[in-house]
């Protein structure tokens, strides 16, 4: 179709700007996709780029985008740039308190394991990719990163929680950073003997640049940290003027020397990080805004400059024999050496094969790709596998994420380390009334975690022996610390109705828009998730008109939970006829599933069936009753002798 290429040349497709909207288009547009299919991001902004690039070329005779045409010698600046972005919101995660919670094994993988995998890895793409020595090791450093951003998401699906998830989860975030520094000093190293320098002056000069970047990170995260906490910068400011200072610390560093640029962003945001500054959560705006954006085009810029060529010569025997020693070599002869005595055998194996690469990995992998390529036109030596660390990068990123993401349950529930219990309910909001809930909920064998931003309001929770979490469940530090393995069930309890909005959105894509609840909007003219849009809010737990001041206002009263569990001869007609006060919250049936009751779900009954509610304390008026009715959470050791005696 000659004519299509006409139309998108006059339209302006080499043009910067088009170029420029094309790639936000397709990135975001790939983001947004994979939140609607709870499909990996990483995989379809690939696929994005490489439809817009070779696919479109291999099919029209010219890309729809060629980033190097179109953006020359910006190119290089601008994924460069990208790069740094995306290492500070690695660095921004990694707290040095997590290296205490991510335990023995964990320290041992970063600090042994990682140099290990390194090394071996280095000899996997030289001998079975066939690049040469350069490329192989800057490549190989690369590898040793496992992105949470991938990470996460298997483990929910999977269901894995205990130690093998805690062991995943933090190496990801703190492997990060390394793997990048890995590579940066690989490269500088080998750009140094390539323009003929004193290996030993360079080297040192090196460690001395090294060093000042480390400083110069520092320098600016106690700076930045200092401004906030004095109040020297408005709040609409602090967004960009971090994303401004990302970009002057790394130029900065740049001039020093090429590459520490990275080395000092990075250790700018683990100072941030280390801060405990209040206001880090207002960052949050920042990842969402400029480091989403700047990812996805870093993904469809590195896809669309892939030509037909070299996709074809990577896809080859050497490339299918890097890719299964890396999955079946070193991996896993990385996690068992370096994780010795520390894991059990069944563990050692699930962990020695789940490792995802992720955004960090591909990106860095472009970045120090170009490096080489241009290294190879300016100085003595020729590297011949410069152009395949990206195809060999993103062939890395599309077979482990399949393969662990279709594996990681199945495996995991062989072996007997996935979650044997049936997941419970997260309550979100600490209050009396959501407490005693959590009680009725743990009584009935729940599992259950209330969470709030509150210490002291969890205090009676932490007394009563229910499983807390402290801190915002909307936050990212709650993405990394909350066990979301442990509940398909969300109830947002607060006494701030728009934040329960927000967390039942937050979490309706993870375990689905039917299992996320939150109490009534308004009190007696029974306005409910219709009347604002059903997208907007949680289902109505108990019924249309019973809000949080109302249920408050009936426990003040008296009111209180109770659990009845039904029999033949004691039905569900039964017991609404002899309780018509009072409203019923929860039902469990007979296979021990929860169902949170409301409008539209009414209680089934049955048999073996569960009711817990919330009514006004009183004695049952049959004989049936009392043989079925269950201690409530209040009953003391009085009443059950009472109740023994009428019997």
């Amino acid at each position: 179709m000659p004519d299509l290429n006409v139309l998108l040349a006059a339209a302006g497709s080499d043009s910067l700007i088009f170029a420029c909207a094309l790639i936000g288009a397709l990135g975001l547009g790939a983001q947004w996709l994979a939140w609607r299919l709870q499909a990996p991001a990483i995989v379809l902004m690939a696929l994005a780029g490489l439809a817009a690039g070779p696919l479109w070329q291999v099919i029209f005779g010219t890309p729809m985008l060629d980033p190097s045409e179109t953006f020359g010698d910006l190119l290089r600046p601008i994924v460069s740039l990208s790069v740094a972005v995306i290492l500070f919101e690695g660095g921004l995660i990694l707290k040095f308190e997590n290296l205490r919670d991510a335990g023995a094994a964990v320290r041992r993988m970063v600090f042994f394991g990682g140099p290990l995998a390194w090394f071996l890895g280095s000899l996997a793409a030289r001998y079975a990719a066939g690049l040469d020595w350069a490329s192989a090791i800057v490549f190989a450093g690369v590898m040793v990163v496992t992105g949470p951003t991938v990470i996460m998401p298997l483990l929910r699906q999977s269901k894995l929680s205990g130690r093998p998830a805690q062991f995943l989860k933090w190496e990801g975030i703190v492997n990060d950073p390394i793997g990048a520094l890995f590579a940066v000093a690989a490269y500088e190293i080998i750009r140094v003997a390539s323009q003929g320098e004193s290996t030993l002056g360079a080297g040192i000069w090196i460690l001395a640049a090294a060093g000042f970047g480390i400083l110069l990170g520092i320098a600016f995260g106690l700076g930045m940290s200092r401004a906030f906490r004095a109040g020297w910068t408005p709040e609409y400011l602090k967004a960009p003027l971090i994303f401004a200072s990302i970009i002057l610390c790394y130029a900065i560093a740049e001039e020093i020397e090429h590459e520490t640029g990275l080395v000092a962003v990075t250790a700018y945001g683990m100072t941030l990080a280390n801060s405990r500054l209040a206001d880090l959560s207002e960052l949050r705006k920042f990842k969402e805004d400029i480091a989403v954006l700047l990812v996805s085009g870093v993904f469809v810029i590195l896809t669309a400059d892939l030509t037909p060529q070299i996709i074809a010569s990577a896809l080859n025997m050497n490339t299918l024999l890097f890719l299964l020693v890396m999955l079946f070599v070193v991996r896993p002869l990385a996690v068992w050496v370096a994780t010795f005595g520390t894991l059990s055998r069944k563990e050692a194996l699930l962990l020695g094969w789940i490792a995802p690469r992720g955004i960090v990995a591909v990106a860095v992998s472009g970045l120090f790709g170009s490096l080489l390529v241009d290294l190879s036109r300016e100085g003595r030596f020729y590297f011949s596998g410069a152009d395949q660390i990206v195809p060999l990068a993103f062939a890395m990123v599309f077979v482990t994420v399949v393969l662990h993401g279709f594996t990681i349950g199945p495996l995991a529930r062989r072996l007997g380390l996935a979650r044997a219990e049936k997941p419970g309910v997260l309550l979100v909001g600490a209050n009396s009334w959501s407490i005693e809930f959590a009680k009725a909920l743990k009584a009935s064998k729940i599992d259950v975690i209330v969470a709030d931003s509150n210490y002291r309001r969890l205090r009676p929770a932490r007394e009563a022996g229910l499983d807390t979490f402290l801190g915002e469940v909307l936050s990212e530090d709650a993405e990394i610390k909350l066990d979301h393995a442990r509940f398909a069930t969300v109830v947002a309890l607060s006494t701030n109705d728009s934040h329960n909005a927000l967390v039942c959105n937050q979490f309706a894509p993870e375990v689905g828009r039917h299992r996320v609840y939150q109490l009534s909007l308004s009190e007696g003219d029974e306005v409910d998730e219709k009347s604002v849009g059903s997208a907007a809010r949680g289902r109505t737990l108990i019924r249309r008109g019973r809000t949080y001041d109302g249920l408050i206002r009936d426990q003040y009263r008296g009111w209180t939970f109770s659990r009845t569990r039904l029999t033949d001869k004691y039905t569900l007609e039964q017991y609404l006829a002899e309780r018509p006060k009072g409203d019923l919250v929860a039902e469990i049936r007979p296979d021990a599933s929860l169902v949170l009751l409301g409008p539209s779900r009414e209680a089934r009954g049955g048999e073996g069936a569960t009711i817990i509610s919330f009514a006004p304390d009183q004695q049952p008026t049959t004989a049936q009753a009392k043989a079925a009715e269950t201690a409530e959470p209040k009953e003391t050791s009085e009443d059950a002798k009472t109740q023994g005696a009428k019997s």
